[in-house]
Parts: structure tokens; C-alpha cells; sequence
């Protein structure tokens, strides 16, 4: 990283943002202590904490002077040597964060946090009742300024009101664009399900580990494997959580799951997924640290890399016969049901179900379809978060065939909207293709990896994301990232591909 005159306007506007991101960071961590260890009786305090974190936050990004320092700073960024297309990245990303922020109040950013962290408390008690009513109030609340908010945002942005809440998680893509790849995938899972069901029902049963099986056992394989593909304990933790999560800092990375004794494997998966999203904030530029341009490149990048771990190498064959030992010393097991041919079907299940962080490759895209057509409807006012529990039983049953029993394993299963995160959704089944892409990508770019992944060897895997998508930070778009590492620009049909070598191979 070249030097620049501490006293440029420049070098000004990155510690301004350096104390953001710490401020940033400080939130992330009071988060993650009330998924995690917090006492119930904590909420009232933390919400305060939080607003007031969030606050001061964006009093510094909306200062009077941040506009004028963005308009001038361009001479000093460009003059960086090597480093100038960093800086002008990291010119581009202030300027995007200071729209989203300038558009706002400190009185509204404050009163969001304030219902958020209510809805969010009242929601982990209306989730374990599966009582609906005992949470609609308060994310009513939550509604009505995030619907403020997206206003405000898309008058600043010129954009729809969705959008402008798209925005904060996939910068530059828009739903006319998601519509169009949803509507392909809408047209495409319906029939291929049924294909791949009826060459399921060709097969002999799958056989099923029997249990219980220990939570630290469970806790401590997780480990090995979280180990084996390159996560340090040095720099972070596994912990549980009602909701699992990736959060906390590039230095100090926070990974949740929560535990089954009855069915190891939706835990052990929980832990790979998270795992992924955690090698991306490990591996982003170092030099670069609290500066928007070192950041993760939008949430369809950062899923793409939980995907692509859990999906794309952690149930395929290949991976499955370097870890079927594993499993079979853990739990102390042996039999059919343990060898690593029964363990891959058992993975590569497809079965529509109810709750969509246990879902099948196959059908999670239908459970992502089902919550943005949702969200965007009581953003835009046409769904009441009233009619929520009914909409969402009946968008479950067109897209998946069943009917949630209860609104546990319906509307109150994800933390999203109760916490705020409004326009995020899309971003999975967008991270998912997007992992496809790069694991294609990567396979063919270093004939290495997909021998290492057999014997547990993912070095070659990871240094190639390293250099092809974590080490990039916010450089350029999502899009120029796929089309840098990949070749192409994002392509279902992809996406299509691996589904079809996969459960119809």
C-alpha cells in the first residue's frame, strides 16, 4: 500500500471511515453477544447500546464536510500510484455508503434500531410459541419505517423502493433483473423436482444414522472439519445461536449453529455453510482493512461463498469419502448406513420441507422465490403484515406442494424481517448460482483441487478464491467479479447444469 499525504482530503475521508467500520464492527460484536450469551433481562440496555452505536455511526458519514470531501478527494486518489484504482474503488464505495446515509435522519436510523432490536427480542419468544400474534405488532413497526426508509432512499437513489433497500445488499442489481432469473428458475424446478423424485423413488431407500448423537461430539467434528478447511481458531469461534449466523470482524470471525441430538447432519452442514461465509471475511485485503473498498463485494457474493463450500464441496461425493471416517470415528459408528456411498445420497436428498435453512439444493430456490415475492409486496403495501401467516402458508403450498403446520416452520422460521434486513433475500438463490459459476471456474482453472477435496485438502480451492473473489474485497462489482473468474457474466444455465450431473447423473 503506497503512502498518500495524511493531510490530503483523501487520506482524511479513510479515517473518517476507519472509525465508521470500528463502530461498525463494535455493533456486530453487541450482536453477536445477544444471539449468543445475553441475558434476557440485557435487551432493553443492548437495544440503547446498539441505537446509539448505529447513531453516532451515521452522524459520521453524514457530517456536512463528507460531501465536500468526496468532491474533492478524486485528485488524491487518482495520484496513488499502484494503489489509485484501490483508492478511487474505495472514493466509489464511500460515496455509494454516503447516498444510502445522507438520505436518512438520525432520528429515523435511531428509531429503526430501536423497533428493530423490540421486534427482534419479541420474535425469539414468538418463534419457540409459534405465536405469530405475539410478534405482529412489532414488526408492524418495523414495516412502517422500513417502508420510510426505502422511501427516502429511492427519491435520493432514483430508484423503486425495493430496490433502494436491494441496494444496501447487492449494489447495482434491481429486481427487474431478479424477476427475470426467478421467473427462469420458477419455470424450471417445478418439473425438474418431479424428475428428480421419481429417479429417487428408482433407488433403494436411504438409510439413516441412527442416534442420538452428542452435542459435543457433534461440536467437536465440526471443529476438526471447520479446522481442515482453513478456519482459525485464532481469529474465531463456534458458538449457538437460535438463528445460525456468520458476524463479528475479518480478525475476529463469530460462527454459530444450533444442535440436534437426534439428526446430526443439519448442524454439521449449518457449521460448513457458515464456514464459508467466514473464509470470505478472513481472506478479504488486509491492507484495506476498515475502508469500504476492503469490504465483502454484496451479500450474492458473500452467499456464493457459504454455498459453494456447503453445497458445491462439502455434498459432493468427493468430499463425503474423506469425511466418512471422520463421521464414523466420531459418533463411534459403523454399518451401512455410515459408508460414504449412503452418506452422499443421504445429503443429496431432495425432499420439499418446510424449513429453509435445511432445505435441498433442489428446493431452496423455491423458498427464496416464496419470501421475496413477500417481502416485496408488504414493502410496497399490497401484503398487511396481518395476511402475512396466510400469504406465506399459500406461497408455500404453490411453490413446494405442503403447508407449513404451524407458523414456526412458516413466517417466524428467519430472523430477516424481525431484524430489519429487508431486501436480502434474493441473494441467496443469486449466491447460489453465482457459487456454481465459480466452482466451475475454479475446477478448470487448478486440476488440483478437486483431488485435494478427496483427501481433505483444500488449499488448492482456497488459494484460488483467494485470488479470485476474497482477496478482491469491493474493487469492482459482483458482476465484473463472476465475469473476471469465471468468463461470463452469471448464466442459470450453469446453475441448471450442476443440479442435473448431480441429482440426475
Amino acid at each position: 500500500m503506497t503512502s498518500i499525504d495524511p493531510g490530503s482530503t483523501y487520506a482524511r475521508l479513510e479515517a473518517r471511515f476507519a472509525r465508521i467500520n470500528a463502530l461498525a464492527e463494535a455493533e456486530g460484536m453487541l450482536h453477536w453477544d445477544l444471539a449468543t450469551m445475553m441475558p434476557r433481562g440485557g435487551a432493553g440496555s443492548r437495544a440503547d447500546q446498539l441505537a446509539v452505536l448505529r447513531a453516532l455511526r451515521h452522524g459520521l458519514l453524514t457530517a456536512p464536510e463528507v460531501g465536500d470531501l468526496l468532491d474533492t478527494a478524486q485528485t488524491d486518489a487518482a495520484d496513488a500510484g499502484g494503489d489509485g484504482l484501490w483508492r478511487q474503488a474505495n472514493l466509489r464505495e464511500m460515496r455509494r455508503l454516503w447516498r444510502h446515509a445522507t438520505a436518512l435522519s438520525e432520528a429515523q436510523v435511531e428509531a429503526l434500531s430501536r423497533a428493530v432490536s423490540a421486534c427482534e427480542a419479541a420474535w425469539r419468544d414468538a418463534r419457540a410459541d409459534s405465536d405469530f400474534a405475539a410478534v405482529e405488532g412489532k414488526l408492524e413497526t418495523v414495516l412502517a419505517l422500513v417502508r420510510e426508509t426505502a422511501a427516502a432512499k429511492a427519491e435520493a437513489l432514483g430508484l423503486s423502493p425495493y430496490d433502494a433497500l436491494l441496494d444496501e445488499y447487492e449494489p447495482d442489481s434491481r429486481s427487474e433483473e431478479i424477476d427475470r432469473v426467478f421467473a427462469d428458475l420458477a419455470a424450471f424446478l417445478p418439473g425438474f423436482l418431479e424428475e428428480v423424485l421419481e429417479h429417487q423413488r428408482r433407488e433403494p431407500p436411504v438409510l439413516i444414522p441412527e442416534g442420538p448423537f452428542p452435542i459435543d461430539r457433534q461440536r467437536a467434528l465440526a471443529v476438526r472439519l471447520m479446522e481442515q478447511l482453513g478456519f482459525d481458531f485464532d481469529h474465531g469461534r463456534l458458538d449457538v445461536s437460535l438463528h445460525p449466523f456468520c458476524g463479528g470482524t475479518p480478525d475476529d470471525v463469530r460462527i454459530t449453529t444450533r444442535y440436534d441430538e437426534a439428526d446430526f447432519t443439519s448442524a454439521l452442514m449449518g457449521v460448513l455453510h457458515e464456514t464459508g461465509h467466514a473464509l470470505y471475511e478472513r481472506g478479504l485485503p488486509l491492507h484495506w482493512r476498515r475502508q469500504p473498498v476492503g469490504q465483502a463485494r454484496g451479500m450474492s457474493v458473500h452467499e456464493s461463498q457459504s454455498l459453494l463450500v456447503e453445497m458445491q464441496v462439502c455434498r459432493s461425493h468427493l468430499f463425503l469419502s474423506f469425511a466418512a471416517p471422520l463421521l464414523r470415528e466420531a459418533f463411534e459408528a459403523n454399518g451401512p448406513a455410515w459408508e460414504t456411498d449412503n452418506l452422499y445420497r443421504l445429503y443429496t436428498r431432495v425432499e420439499p420441507g418446510f424449513i429453509r435453512v435445511d432445505a435441498d439444493e433442489v428446493t431452496y430456490p423455491a423458498h427464496v422465490i416464496l419470501r421475496y415475492r413477500l417481502e416485496r409486496a408488504m414493502v410496497s403495501g399490497d401484503l398487511a403484515i396481518a395476511d402475512l401467516p396466510a400469504a406465506w402458508n399459500e406461497g408455500h403450498e404453490k411453490l413446494l406442494g405442503i403447508v407449513p403446520p404451524d407458523d414456526r416452520r412458516g413466517c417466524l422460521q428467519d430472523i430477516h424481517w424481525y431484524d430489519g434486513a429487508w431486501g436480502y433475500f434474493p441473494t441467496y438463490t443469486l449466491g447460489a448460482m453465482t457459487a456454481a459459476q465459480l466452482f466451475a471456474a475454479a475446477r478448470t482453472a487448478d486440476p488440483a483441487i478437486e483431488p485435494g477435496i478427496g483427501r481433505g485438502d483444500f488449499a488448492p480451492l482456497l488459494a484460488w478464491l483467494r485470488a479470485n473473489v476474497h482477496g478482491k474485497g469491493s474493487l469492482v462489482s459482483s458482476r465484473a467479479l463472476l465475469e473476471a473468474s469465471s468468463g461470463r457474466p452469471l448464466d442459470a444455465g450453469v446453475f441448471k447444469a450442476h443440479l442435473r450431473r448431480r441429482y440426475l447423473g
